[in-house]
């Protein structure tokens, strides 16, 4: 640290010193356990970590870490109902858009033939031309 490093950090201590003179018994005795207890767990977790230390990175690969809670089979099991639920949903739908295009080109097949132009009309040449050609409203 370089001198007007130290010069702050004596400073601020002074400033916290003077203020934790005047907190209450009892809440100075709660911060200290708190202080004590969080130690202790940072001492466990420097013990516990991978070089790196990437324990985040251990619980996202599913290696059970101490001090943090494991999902439950219920919390596993509701996560793979929803997936199950948003991949039912998602071929449920495509399923109803290829039925849909069924019925209409279904219904167009069924207009066509019940029209009042005759079937030789539709074998013809320049009818298969003009069905063919762009148009302009489109």
């Amino acid at each position: 640290m370089s001198s007007q490093e130290q010069e702050f950090a004596a400073r601020l201590k002074g400033h916290l010193d003077r203020s934790a003179g005047d907190l209450r018994p009892g809440l100075a005795y709660r911060l200290q356990a708190a202080r004590a207890e969080a130690l202790a767990r940072l001492s466990d977790a420097a013990q516990t970590a991978p070089i790196g230390g990437l324990v985040g990175a251990h619980g996202l690969a599913g290696v059970r870490m101490p001090g943090r809670p494991q999902r439950s089979l219920l919390g596993q099991a509701r996560f793979w109902v929803g997936v199950l639920a948003i991949a039912a949903t998602a071929l449920g739908y495509h399923q109803w858009t290829i039925w849909t295009a069924a019925q209409e080109k279904g219904d167009l097949d069924a207009e066509i033939l019940s029209s009042d132009l005759p079937i030789d009309a539709y074998l013809d040449r320049g009818f298969q031309n003009w069905l063919s050609a762009p148009r302009d409203d489109e």
